[in-house]
């Protein structure tokens, strides 16, 4: 695999911190109906307008909960008209940064923005006497080692030699998340829920890393997919994790949760052929080998995305064990689901955007690889 460490992580924090385009299509933001809450609770989120945030705000108002929004007010401001938002900046450097926050009480708060410590640390201690929960969305990228299959949530998180850097890049993303996990832990010990989602998916993704497939496989025709076919796939559902989130708070669960479908249970193949299933088109796969792939230059979870072959460390990358989050009420609807619902939103987007696909193999690239592919074939044949 040619792809580096910092080349992978880099392409997987760049894009965990892109702010997205407007919203266009805000259709099916499923959230959890199940037994109604015991209370209606005033929630604060820090952020909410880009795609995971939207989908926390609607499973909570699904669930009846007063909402209260915290940003710049510069993305998406007009997305949630009726919501209080209060205006201010998470770098408390700033003047009247964190200022808004003073004075108001809220049962729960929702991080779903901080980055480096100091941010997160001057956010939880603005709130610590004010919110009985903070609820810290980090990453799985935390772990140090991805070459061990079934981690759980105490697996060893990384390290940075300066941990006053605020440079994000493909090496200190994980471990500045790590750090942000310790400053929620260190100013409001016992009162903090952290989410360590893996690649979430699903409508208002501004990344495509998921899209890619369900938008390539209805476009039809000869589809080039990474060979075997067997390498694990794990992902959450911006809505099923959205709706996890508001489930921690109404329940009050605290400590870390591996936010990530249950290991073992999708391979590279079943997750295209289960997307194919969720269509009407005539898309065959041609699996290519991980060697030729190589030699071409083609990149894993770039090119081919949410593929990350279990190979040179990355042997429990797709591996987590989620079930501290299953037990805790994290639910999965089905692929399907998932793939039809963000196809239906990608084919709503404006033209131009639908047209450049953030990631993932051009058409013409994808057409040269393949023919490249079956012109071997044919050589060998001879």
């Amino acid at each position: 695999m040619t792809t580096t460490r910092r080349e992978f992580l880099s392409s997987a924090a760049g894009i965990s911190i892109l702010g997205g385009s407007a919203v266009s299509a805000m259709a099916d933001l499923s959230a959890d109906t199940s037994e109604p809450p015991t209370r209606k609770l005033n929630i604060l989120i820090l952020g909410g307008t880009v795609f995971l945030g939207p989908h926390i705000v609607e499973a909570a108002l699904e669930r009846k909960h007063n909402v209260t929004l915290f940003n710049r007010g510069m993305t998406n401001p007009d997305l949630f008209p009726k919501l209080e938002t209060l205006i201010g900046n998470r770098d408390p450097d700033i003047e009247e940064g964190l200022e808004a926050l003073k004075g108001r009480d809220w049962d729960a708060v929702i991080d779903t923005s901080a980055y480096v410590p100091r941010i997160a640390r001057a956010s939880a201690t603005m709130l610590a006497d004010r919110v009985k929960q903070y609820v810290f969305i980090s990453s799985v990228s935390v772990y140090a080692d991805n070459s061990i299959p079934y981690m759980d949530e105490s697996a060893a998180v990384g390290k940075l030699d300066d941990e006053t850097t605020e440079e994000i890049t493909g090496e200190t993303y994980g471990p500045l998340k790590a750090l942000c996990e310790q400053a929620c832990e260190e100013v409001l010990p016992g009162r903090v829920t952290t989410i360590r989602p893996g690649l979430i998916v699903g409508p208002l993704d501004p990344s495509d890393r998921f899209t890619y497939w369900p938008v390539r496989i209805h476009r039809g025709g000869e589809v080039l997919a990474p060979a075997p076919g067997t390498d694990p796939v794990q992902y959450i559902d911006a809505r099923d994790l959205a709706a996890f989130v508001v489930r921690t708070i109404e329940t009050g669960a605290k400590g870390l949760f591996n936010a990530v479908t249950p290991a073992g249970q999708f391979t590279m193949a079943g997750m295209l052929h289960g997307i194919r299933a969720s269509q009407s088109t005539n898309a065959t796969f041609t699996w290519v080998d991980r060697e030729f792939l190589d030699e071409h230059n083609v990149q894993p979870w770039s090119d081919l995305p949410a593929w990350v072959p279990p190979i040179e460390g990355y042997e429990g990358f797709a591996l987590m064990k989620s079930k501290a989050a299953a037990d805790a009420g994290l639910k999965f609807r089905p692929l399907a689901d998932t793939a039809r619902d963000t196809l239906n939103w990608f084919l709503k987007l404006p033209e131009d955007r639908r047209q450049n696909l953030r990631t993932g193999l051009s058409q013409e690239r994808e057409s040269e690889i393949l023919s490249a592919w079956h012109a071997r074939e044919e050589t060998s044949d001879d």
